[in-house]
């Protein structure tokens, strides 16, 4: 079999890693998503995934399917900050003028290096955000990135690297809105994520720099049910504790999502209205509002970037069979 293909998505090229137990679709060309990953033994999507049809609105809100980046995660109130003594002036694109998810959206990624070898495949893609001029009106420090995704077996491996390439210091944060199926059973699903309180959020759903205990989300640590959840909610995790979330389904097939616990944070559940085809699980690195909190980078997780300097990172999902 051989472990890297080609295809196509409306017209724009796609990647695909094969192992014995997974298949990765990702689509460089536009915004660089994993918007497909089947679970061969499972004969199962695990991601939600945008149809053929869907084109239009992927290209207005691409967050909405596979694993997208965020760079940053979350909202920003009225899209401004100040770093450094730049001035940023993220667009505003919600209901309250505010900004959400930032600028990374569609930008066309390039291909830079493919390997196979016996113990699985990867492929490395590279952006710059200097040959974005709509990217660059609103954030005018220019940045290099640069993807590893790598499969090996049944573990999806993404390995991120961002260089400073401007002369101001950069407020780094990075997250990933992964869409995960429920198939319209929430009751057979299972999460379990260690966490310690939730962010309590002002009317524009902003985090406010306070902490609220979990409450009725406490059973997360052990095990929640989704049944009847409905979730939109910024959880912190605690000192010591793994940065790492386990969607369980009730006859033992499961999924593991673990990231990088130096860097990463925060986690946001969301299940867009009551729980039932979707749950996103997704790992931030800042709190969102982060560069405008009083609260300094230990607790928001802002990341500061000096010129020239590049941040590392990594998280992984991994597919939990059957016994």
């Amino acid at each position: 079999m051989k472990q890297m293909t080609k295809g196509t998505w409306n017209g724009y090229d796609t990647y695909i890693l094969h192992s014995n137990d997974l298949q990765i679709t990702l689509l460089p060309r536009l915004g660089n998503n994993v918007i497909a990953i089947w679970d061969k033994h499972e004969e199962r999507h695990i991601l939600r995934e945008p149809d053929e049809h869907d084109l239009d609105f992927y290209l207005l809100k691409p967050y909405h399917f596979g694993i997208p980046l965020l760079f940053p995660p979350g909202r920003l109130r009225n899209g401004q900050f100040n770093y450094d003594g730049v001035d940023y002036q993220f667009n505003r694109n919600t209901a309250g003028d505010h900004h959400i998810h930032g600028l990374h959206k569609t930008q066309s990624w390039c291909v830079s290096d493919i390997e196979e070898d016996e113990d699985g495949c990867s492929i490395t893609t590279e952006f710059l955000s200097s040959d974005d001029s709509q990217w660059m009106a609103q954030s005018p420090s220019p940045l290099k990135f640069q993807v590893i995704f790598k499969l090996q077996g049944s573990r999806f491996t993404q390995q991120f690297k961002v260089t400073n390439l401007g002369e101001h210091a950069f407020p780094v944060g990075l997250g990933f809105h992964s869409w995960f199926l429920l198939n319209g059973q929430p009751q057979d699903w299972t999460l379990k994520v260690p966490v310690e309180s939730i962010y309590e959020l002002d009317e524009a759903l902003i985090p406010s720099g306070g902490l609220a205990p979990l409450g009725s989300l406490e059973n997360l640590n052990v095990g929640l049910n989704l049944a009847g959840t409905n979730l939109d909610t910024i959880l912190r995790i605690g000192e010591g504790q793994p940065v790492e979330a386990i969607l369980s389904h009730k006859d033992g097939y499961g999924l593991r999502y673990v990231a990088d616990d130096q860097y990463f944070k925060h986690w946001v559940l969301y299940t867009k209205g009551e729980a039932d085809e979707f749950l996103c699980i997704e790992p931030y690195t800042w709190l969102p509002n982060a560069p405008n909190l009083e609260q300094g980078p230990e607790f928001t997780g802002l990341i500061r970037l000096e010129p020239q300097q590049t941040f590392e990172t990594q998280l992984y999902l991994e597919s939990i069979h059957r016994p």
